[in-house]
C-alpha cells in the first residue's frame, strides 16, 4: 500500500498540518524546525496499530510534553490527531484511519495523569464510491462492521490507553482491519544506528533468514548472508559497498550457528576487518546499505539524517542505494545535507521539500493548506 498522504494536528511543533505524499519523500531544514516531528508523527500512526501509542508518548515525556504548547482556542480541549491514508492499488481501495487523543479529565478516576487518553478512532474503506466506516471508536465503546454489512457494538471495551485498531486487528475477524494494520506494521523507521563498542551492528548475530532489517540493525550480519547466500544476488550491494569505500568488498561466509561478516579494503587484501575494526561511519553506511538493499524491501522506509557520521564521500553511494530502493519502497528521508538532498533529486527527480517555521510552528515552504505545494 502507498501513504497517500498525512495529517497531524496539535503534536509538538506540529499545530496543524496536512501533505499529499509521493514515492520519494525529501525533507531539509535548520535545527529546531520541527522536521523530526513529521517523521515521528508517523511512528507514531504505526504505534497506535501496534497497540504501542500510550507506551511511545510516555517515552516522550507523556501528554505534557507531546502536546502544542502554542497558543490554543479557549473552552476547546486540546488533542493531539494523527490521519494516514493508504493506497492499495492493487485492490484500488483506499483506506483512512484517524486517531485522537488528550489529557484524562480532571475527575475522572480511569487511567494515569499524564499518559494518552484515546477519545476518537475511525478506519473507513473507500472503493470508489463513497467511504465506508469499518470501525470507529467514541472513549472505551467500539463499533465495527459485522458479516452482516451493519455496525455493531464490539463485545469488548478499549481502556483509555489502546487502541480499538490494535484489538480489532488482534481479533482475526475483520480483513479489511487486518489489511491495513499488516500494511502499517510493516513500515521501517531508521532513526540512526548505535555504532559504539557494544552496539549490536558489531556483532555477529543468529543464522536466521533475514529478509529485511530490524530497526535496531541487531540482524544485520544475517541479513548480508541472506542476500549471498539466499538471493545470490548482491549486485547493488556490492556496487554500493565498493563506491562508498575505494573498492572494498564484503566478506559473508556461509553461516553455521551464526552470520558474520567482514569488510575487505583494497590496500590490505588479505587481511579482512571485522565490524569491531570498523569506524563509526563505515558501520553506519553498512547498516544503511542493509535497510536499503535487503532481501525485501520494507513498503515504505524512513531514514532520519541518514548523513549522519558519514563522510561526504559516502554521500552519492548513499544516494544511490536510496533511488534503488525507490523502485520498490516509498521513501521518507530527514536530512540537514545539502549535499545529500542535491543528489537524491538528481538521482530520483524528486525536489526538497524544506522545512520552516511559520508562525511558531513547523510548516514546508510553498505549501498551500490543502497539502499542495504551489507549483501543483
Amino acid at each position: 500500500m502507498l501513504l497517500r498522504s498525512m495529517f497531524a494536528e496539535n503534536y509538538r511543533s506540529l499545530r496543524s498540518i496536512r501533505m499529499d505524499l509521493a514515492d520519494v519523500n525529501l525533507f531539509i531544514g535548520e535545527n529546531g524546525v520541527g522536521k523530526s516531528n513529521l517523521y515521528r508523527a508517523l511512528q507514531l500512526v504505526q504505534s497506535a496499530v501496534r497497540g504501542r501509542l500510550a507506551h511511545e508518548i510516555a517515552r516522550e515525556g507523556g501528554m505534557s510534553s507531546a502536546l502544542w504548547s502554542g497558543s490554543r482556542r479557549t473552552g476547546k480541549p486540546v488533542r493531539i490527531r494523527f490521519d494516514a491514508e493508504l493506497l492499495d492499488e492493487e485492490r484500488a481501495m483506499t483506506f483512512h484511519y484517524r486517531i485522537e487523543a488528550g489529557l484524562k479529565p480532571p475527575k475522572a478516576a480511569a487511567g494515569f495523569a499524564f499518559e494518552p487518553q484515546v477519545k476518537e478512532e475511525e478506519l473507513s474503506v473507500e472503493t470508489g464510491h463513497r467511504p465506508v466506516t469499518m470501525m470507529k471508536r467514541a472513549g472505551p465503546g467500539i463499533f465495527v462492521r459485522g458479516e452482516r454489512g451493519r455496525m455493531e457494538d464490539y463485545p469488548e471495551q478499549a481502556l483509555q490507553s489502546e487502541t480499538a485498531i490494535a484489538l480489532l486487528g488482534d481479533a482475526g475477524h475483520y480483513p479489511e482491519i487486518g489489511s491495513f494494520r499488516r500494511a502499517v506494521d510493516q513500515w521501517r523507521f531508521f532513526h540512526g544506528f548505535r555504532t559504539d563498542r557494544d552496539s549490536p551492528l558489531r556483532a555477529p548475530c543468529l543464522a536466521v533468514t533475514a529478509p529485511m532489517l530490524d530497526e535496531d540493525g541487531a540482524n544485520m550480519a544475517a541479513v548480508f548472508a541472506t542476500l549471498y547466500h539466499t538471493r545470490e544476488d548482491t549486485v547493488d550491494l556490492d556496487r554500493a559497498v565498493s563506491d562508498a569505500f575505494g573498492g572494498a568488498r564484503l566478506d559473508v561466509p556461509h553461516p553455521e550457528q551464526f552470520a558474520e561478516f567482514s569488510l575487505v579494503l583494497p590496500d590490505f587484501p588479505q587481511r579482512p576487518f571485522s565490524p569491531r575494526e570498523l569506524s563509526d561511519g563505515q558501520m553506519r553506511f553498512l547498516a544503511l546499505a542493509a535497510a536499503l538493499l535487503s532481501y525485501r524491501r520494507p513498503r515504505f522506509i524512513a531514514l532520519n539524517e541518514p548523513e549522519t557520521s558519514l563522510h561526504p564521500d559516502m554521500l552519492p553511494a548513499l544516494a544511490d542505494m536510496i533511488a534503488s530502493a525507490s523502485r520498490d519502497s516509498q521513501i521518507w528521508i530527514v536530512t540537514h545535507s545539502e549535499t545529500l538532498a542535491s543528489a537524491v533529486q538528481e538521482r530520483c527527480g524528486v525536489r526538497p521539500q524544506r522545512v520552516i517555521r511559520k508562525d511558531g510552528a513547523t510548516w514546508i515552504d510553498g505549501m498551500r493548506l490543502t497539502g499542495l505545494m504551489d507549483d501543483e
